[in-house]
Protein backbone atom coordinates (compact mmCIF):
# COMPACT_ATOMS: atom_id res chain seq x y z
CA UNK A 1 0.00 0.00 0.00
CA UNK A 2 1.23 3.36 -1.09
CA UNK A 3 -0.32 6.53 0.31
CA UNK A 4 -1.01 9.32 -2.09
CA UNK A 5 -1.98 11.97 0.32
CA UNK A 6 -0.78 12.58 3.80
CA UNK A 7 -3.90 14.88 5.55
CA UNK A 8 -3.35 15.55 9.24
CA UNK A 9 0.03 17.34 9.52
CA UNK A 10 1.02 20.38 12.13
CA UNK A 11 3.55 23.82 11.18
CA UNK A 12 5.23 25.89 13.19
CA UNK A 13 2.30 27.66 14.16
CA UNK A 14 1.09 24.85 16.54
CA UNK A 15 4.76 25.30 18.55
CA UNK A 16 5.33 22.09 19.60
CA UNK A 17 6.00 21.00 16.16
CA UNK A 18 9.15 22.05 14.15
CA UNK A 19 8.46 22.94 9.96
CA UNK A 20 6.97 25.43 8.40
CA UNK A 21 4.38 25.05 5.04
CA UNK A 22 7.19 25.33 2.86
CA UNK A 23 9.17 22.60 4.44
CA UNK A 24 6.23 20.09 4.88
CA UNK A 25 5.36 20.76 1.34
CA UNK A 26 8.56 20.13 -0.46
CA UNK A 27 9.26 17.07 1.62
CA UNK A 28 5.48 15.70 0.23
CA UNK A 29 6.32 16.55 -2.76
CA UNK A 30 10.09 14.25 -2.47
CA UNK A 31 8.12 11.56 -1.66
CA UNK A 32 5.66 11.71 -4.33
CA UNK A 33 2.44 12.66 -2.61
CA UNK A 34 -0.44 13.98 -4.47
CA UNK A 35 -2.14 16.43 -1.27
CA UNK A 36 -1.06 17.36 1.69
CA UNK A 37 -3.54 18.26 4.76
CA UNK A 38 -1.88 21.69 6.91
CA UNK A 39 -4.31 20.82 10.36
CA UNK A 40 -2.90 22.71 13.48
CA UNK A 41 -4.49 22.55 16.29
CA UNK A 42 -7.80 24.56 17.20
CA UNK A 43 -7.43 27.23 19.54
CA UNK A 44 -8.66 25.33 22.97
CA UNK A 45 -5.00 23.65 22.68
CA UNK A 46 -2.97 25.52 24.77
CA UNK A 47 0.22 26.19 22.23
CA UNK A 48 -2.34 26.62 19.16
CA UNK A 49 -2.16 29.95 17.11
CA UNK A 50 -4.82 32.33 17.09
CA UNK A 51 -7.96 31.59 14.92
CA UNK A 52 -6.62 34.32 12.11
CA UNK A 53 -3.87 31.67 11.23
CA UNK A 54 -7.27 29.71 10.27
CA UNK A 55 -8.66 32.58 8.68
CA UNK A 56 -5.90 33.50 6.37
CA UNK A 57 -5.06 29.97 5.07
CA UNK A 58 -6.80 31.55 2.29
CA UNK A 59 -3.60 33.54 0.92
CA UNK A 60 -1.75 30.42 0.88
CA UNK A 61 -1.77 28.81 -3.14
CA UNK A 62 -3.86 25.43 -3.95
CA UNK A 63 -0.93 24.03 -4.97
CA UNK A 64 3.13 23.81 -4.09
CA UNK A 65 5.49 21.96 -5.87
CA UNK A 66 3.06 19.87 -7.55
CA UNK A 67 1.67 19.40 -4.04
CA UNK A 68 -2.67 20.34 -3.63
CA UNK A 69 -2.59 21.79 0.04
CA UNK A 70 -5.75 21.03 2.02
CA UNK A 71 -6.08 24.02 4.35
CA UNK A 72 -7.65 22.48 7.47
CA UNK A 73 -7.75 22.33 10.94
CA UNK A 74 -7.49 19.53 13.76
CA UNK A 75 -10.96 20.96 15.96
CA UNK A 76 -10.66 19.65 19.74
CA UNK A 77 -13.74 18.40 21.35
CA UNK A 78 -14.93 19.59 24.33
CA UNK A 79 -18.16 18.54 25.12
CA UNK A 80 -20.15 15.01 25.70
CA UNK A 81 -22.73 16.27 23.05
CA UNK A 82 -20.04 16.89 20.39
CA UNK A 83 -18.89 19.94 20.21
CA UNK A 84 -16.03 21.89 18.75
CA UNK A 85 -13.63 24.46 19.60
CA UNK A 86 -14.84 26.35 16.28
CA UNK A 87 -17.91 27.53 14.99
CA UNK A 88 -19.29 26.52 11.85
CA UNK A 89 -18.93 29.49 10.16
CA UNK A 90 -15.55 29.00 10.55
CA UNK A 91 -15.21 25.78 9.54
CA UNK A 92 -16.83 27.12 6.34
CA UNK A 93 -13.52 28.36 5.06
CA UNK A 94 -11.66 25.00 5.32
CA UNK A 95 -11.06 22.51 2.53
CA UNK A 96 -10.44 19.71 5.23
CA UNK A 97 -11.54 19.17 9.53
CA UNK A 98 -10.56 16.90 11.90
CA UNK A 99 -12.52 16.27 14.97
CA UNK A 100 -10.07 14.83 17.80
CA UNK A 101 -9.97 14.70 21.61
CA UNK A 102 -7.13 15.85 23.45
CA UNK A 103 -6.51 15.97 26.65
CA UNK A 104 -6.00 19.54 27.44
CA UNK A 105 -9.40 20.71 26.27
CA UNK A 106 -11.84 17.21 26.89
CA UNK A 107 -12.97 16.20 30.40
CA UNK A 108 -13.32 12.63 30.45
CA UNK A 109 -16.59 10.82 30.71
CA UNK A 110 -18.04 7.39 31.10
CA UNK A 111 -17.62 5.19 28.16
CA UNK A 112 -21.69 6.50 27.31
CA UNK A 113 -20.71 10.24 27.61
CA UNK A 114 -17.18 9.62 25.11
CA UNK A 115 -19.56 7.55 22.62
CA UNK A 116 -21.68 10.32 22.35
CA UNK A 117 -19.68 13.08 21.96
CA UNK A 118 -17.86 11.28 19.23
CA UNK A 119 -20.96 10.46 17.44
CA UNK A 120 -21.89 14.12 18.15
CA UNK A 121 -19.10 15.49 16.37
CA UNK A 122 -19.41 13.08 13.26
CA UNK A 123 -23.01 14.55 12.66
CA UNK A 124 -21.63 18.27 12.00
CA UNK A 125 -21.31 18.61 8.45
CA UNK A 126 -18.00 20.21 8.28
CA UNK A 127 -16.24 16.94 9.90
CA UNK A 128 -14.24 14.93 7.35
CA UNK A 129 -12.79 13.28 9.73
CA UNK A 130 -12.54 11.43 13.28
CA UNK A 131 -9.11 11.59 14.68
CA UNK A 132 -6.74 9.35 16.65
CA UNK A 133 -9.39 7.94 18.75
CA UNK A 134 -8.22 4.70 20.61
CA UNK A 135 -6.69 6.91 23.15
CA UNK A 136 -6.42 5.00 26.44
CA UNK A 137 -8.47 7.34 28.68
CA UNK A 138 -11.44 7.98 26.49
CA UNK A 139 -13.44 4.88 25.64
CA UNK A 140 -16.18 4.38 23.66
CA UNK A 141 -18.40 1.97 22.34
CA UNK A 142 -15.97 0.96 19.09
CA UNK A 143 -18.84 -0.71 17.27
CA UNK A 144 -22.11 1.35 17.65
CA UNK A 145 -19.80 4.70 16.71
CA UNK A 146 -18.14 3.76 13.59
CA UNK A 147 -21.53 1.89 12.60
CA UNK A 148 -22.81 5.55 12.59
CA UNK A 149 -19.56 7.04 11.21
CA UNK A 150 -20.05 4.73 8.23
CA UNK A 151 -23.65 5.77 7.72
CA UNK A 152 -22.45 9.11 7.84
CA UNK A 153 -19.88 8.94 5.23
CA UNK A 154 -17.19 10.15 7.36
CA UNK A 155 -13.51 9.26 8.06
CA UNK A 156 -11.61 6.90 10.74
CA UNK A 157 -8.38 8.07 11.11
CA UNK A 158 -5.21 5.76 12.18
CA UNK A 159 -1.89 7.96 12.63
CA UNK A 160 1.47 7.00 13.00
CA UNK A 161 1.49 9.91 15.98
CA UNK A 162 -0.49 7.28 18.36
CA UNK A 163 1.71 4.30 17.87
CA UNK A 164 5.07 6.63 17.96
CA UNK A 165 3.38 8.79 20.89
CA UNK A 166 0.76 6.61 22.64
CA UNK A 167 1.95 2.89 22.23
CA UNK A 168 -0.98 1.77 25.06
CA UNK A 169 -3.53 2.80 22.31
CA UNK A 170 -2.37 0.29 19.45
CA UNK A 171 -4.81 -2.44 20.95
CA UNK A 172 -7.98 -0.37 20.70
CA UNK A 173 -6.88 1.33 17.38
CA UNK A 174 -7.25 -2.44 15.82
CA UNK A 175 -10.54 -2.84 17.93
CA UNK A 176 -11.64 0.32 16.08
CA UNK A 177 -10.11 -0.94 12.81
CA UNK A 178 -11.57 -4.40 12.74
CA UNK A 179 -15.47 -2.29 13.37
CA UNK A 180 -14.30 -0.21 10.14
CA UNK A 181 -13.46 -3.43 8.52
CA UNK A 182 -17.04 -5.19 9.75
CA UNK A 183 -19.39 -2.05 8.95
CA UNK A 184 -17.51 -1.11 5.49
CA UNK A 185 -16.08 2.62 7.30
CA UNK A 186 -13.55 4.34 5.08
CA UNK A 187 -10.65 5.33 6.95
CA UNK A 188 -7.48 7.59 6.13
CA UNK A 189 -3.82 6.91 7.43
CA UNK A 190 -2.24 9.48 8.56
CA UNK A 191 1.18 10.10 9.60
CA UNK A 192 -0.03 13.11 12.75
CA UNK A 193 3.57 14.67 11.66
CA UNK A 194 5.14 17.62 14.18
CA UNK A 195 8.22 17.39 12.24
CA UNK A 196 8.38 17.60 7.92
CA UNK A 197 10.66 14.43 7.42
CA UNK A 198 7.88 12.19 9.33
CA UNK A 199 5.22 12.97 6.62
CA UNK A 200 4.09 9.90 4.74
CA UNK A 201 6.06 7.72 7.32
CA UNK A 202 3.19 5.16 8.71
CA UNK A 203 4.68 1.63 8.82
CA UNK A 204 3.03 0.60 12.44
CA UNK A 205 -0.07 1.68 10.72
CA UNK A 206 0.54 0.04 7.50
CA UNK A 207 1.61 -3.05 10.08
CA UNK A 208 -1.75 -3.23 12.39
CA UNK A 209 -4.00 -2.72 9.10
CA UNK A 210 -2.06 -5.69 7.38
CA UNK A 211 -1.97 -7.79 10.79
CA UNK A 212 -5.89 -8.30 10.17
CA UNK A 213 -6.15 -8.24 6.68
CA UNK A 214 -8.04 -4.99 6.18
CA UNK A 215 -9.37 -4.03 3.05
CA UNK A 216 -7.07 -1.27 0.77
CA UNK A 217 -10.41 0.05 -0.74
CA UNK A 218 -11.59 1.56 2.24
CA UNK A 219 -8.34 3.76 2.46
CA UNK A 220 -9.32 6.05 0.52
CA UNK A 221 -5.94 7.99 0.65
CA UNK A 222 -4.14 4.46 -0.61
CA UNK A 223 -5.82 5.49 -4.42
CA UNK A 224 -6.20 9.45 -6.12
CA UNK A 225 -9.14 8.51 -7.53
CA UNK A 226 -10.55 7.52 -4.74
CA UNK A 227 -9.38 10.34 -2.56
CA UNK A 228 -10.43 12.20 -4.85
CA UNK A 229 -13.94 10.94 -4.99
CA UNK A 230 -13.90 11.80 -1.31
CA UNK A 231 -13.54 15.17 -2.25
CA UNK A 232 -16.25 15.50 -4.73
CA UNK A 233 -18.38 13.93 -2.02
CA UNK A 234 -17.27 16.73 0.52
CA UNK A 235 -17.82 19.57 -2.00
CA UNK A 236 -21.46 18.59 -2.79
CA UNK A 237 -22.10 17.84 1.20
CA UNK A 238 -20.89 21.64 2.44
CA UNK A 239 -22.84 23.04 -1.01
CA UNK A 240 -26.39 21.54 0.33
CA UNK A 241 -25.90 23.32 3.26
CA UNK A 242 -25.98 26.55 1.54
Amino acid sequence: MKLIADTHTHTIASTHAYSTVLENTKFAADIGLSYLGITDHAPDMTDAPHWWHFENLRILPDELFGVKLLKGIEADLRGFSGELDVTNEQLSSLSWVIASIHRQVMPKGTIEQITAAYIGAARNPYVDVIGHSGLVAYPYDYDAAVCEFARLGKLVEFNQGTFSSRPASAENCKKIALCCKKHNCRVVINSDAHFAYRIGQTPDVFAMLHEINFPEELVINADLTRFEAYLAERKRRINALT
